[in-house]
C-alpha cells in the first residue's frame, strides 16, 4: 500500500520527514482511534529540528546516537499529529520511568519506527484501556528459523512446520511484531514485564490477517494466565504492522 501525501491542516514537519499516510491499513477499523505513519531519513534529521518543531525530549535522547534521536522524533511528530487529528489538541507524550511513551489522563496510544517508517496509534481513554502498535521489516528465511525458538512457543513453532518456506520469515515477523504490540497494550496496565513465550497463538485468520493471542503467564488479577486479547496484522510498505487494541471492559477468559 503507498504512502499518500496530506497537506490539509497538517503540522509542519522537519525536511527529512517526507511523507504522511493516515490511511487505515487494517482490515477492521477501529473507531475513536486515529494512526498515522510517516517516511523519514535518519541522517537528514538533526538536534535543532527538536527545538523547531516544538518536541520536547530529554537529555538522555538529545545525548543518545543520532540514530535513536531520529527514531524518537519521527515517533513523536506521528504521535503528535494523530493527537491533533483525534482530539483537535496537538499532544506529545513525554516518557515514563519504564521508557515508555506517557500520554495524558484522556488519551491512550502507542508508537513504533523501523527503518524509515515511523507511526503511532492514538485512541480516547474513554473508549480503551490501552492499545499496542509495532512495525517490523520481514525476516529473511534463514533468520526467521533461528530466531524461532525464542519467538515462538512450541505450539507455534508446529504452526510454523506447517508453513511452506516461503511463508515461514513472515510468520515469524508476525508472530515477533504481534507479541511486541500485546506487550506495549498491556505493560502500562499490569506493571509487570513478560516475554515471547508468555503469550501464545490461540486462533488464526490468514484471510482476515486477525489472531487471537492467549496468555500463559498471570499479570495481574485482572489479567491472569488464559486471558485472550485479539489482534490484526496488514503489511505497509514493505513492513509487518500489528495492532492489539484493549477496550473498556474487554477481557475474555
Amino acid at each position: 500500500m503507498p504512502f499518500l501525501s496530506i497537506a490539509d491542516g497538517m503540522l509542519p514537519l522537519p525536511e527529512g520527514c517526507l511523507v504522511l499516510d493516515d490511511h487505515w491499513p487494517w482490515t477492521t477499523p477501529l473507531p475513536n482511534t486515529q494512526w498515522v505513519a510517516l517516511q523519514f531519513e535518519r541522517e537528514r534529521l538533526s538536534k535543532s529540528d527538536f527545538a523547531a518543531h516544538d518536541i520536547e525530549a530529554p537529555s538522555s535522547i538529545h545525548q543518545a546516537a543520532p540514530k535513536r534521536r531520529a527514531d524518537f522524533l519521527a515517533g513523536r511528530l506521528c504521535a503528535r499529529e494523530a493527537s491533533k487529528r483525534l482530539t483537535g489538541s496537538p499532544w506529545v507524550p513525554g516518557i515514563a520511568e519504564s521508557k515508555a511513551p506517557l500520554w495524558p489522563q484522556h488519551l491512550v496510544g502507542s508508537i513504533t519506527h523501523s527503518g524509515t517508517l515511523a507511526a503511532s496509534i492514538v485512541a480516547s481513554a474513554h473508549h480503551y484501556q490501552s492499545i499496542g502498535l509495532d512495525a517490523e521489516a520481514i525476516m529473511p528465511l534463514q533468520r526467521a528459523e533461528r530466531l524461532a525458538t525464542q519467538i515462538l512457543t512450541p505450539n507455534e513453532r508446529d504452526w510454523l512446520a506447517s508453513l511452506p518456506a516461503e511463508q515461514r520469515g513472515a510468520f515469524v515477523t508476525q508472530m515477533f511484531s504481534l507479541k511486541e504490540s500485546l506487550f506495549k497494550a498491556l505493560f502500562p496496565l499490569v506493571g509487570v514485564r513478560f516475554y515471547f513465550q508468555d503469550a501464545e497463538l490461540e486462533a488464526w485468520e490468514p484471510e482476515s490477517n486477525q489472531v487471537h493471542l492467549r496468555l500463559l503467564k498471570s499479570l495481574s488479577p485482572a489479567w491472569p494466565a488464559s486471558s485472550k486479547v485479539q489482534g490484526q496484522y496488514t503489511l505497509l510498505d514493505s513492513h509487518l504492522l500489528s495492532v492489539i487494541a484493549l477496550q473498556l471492559g474487554d477481557k475474555e477468559t
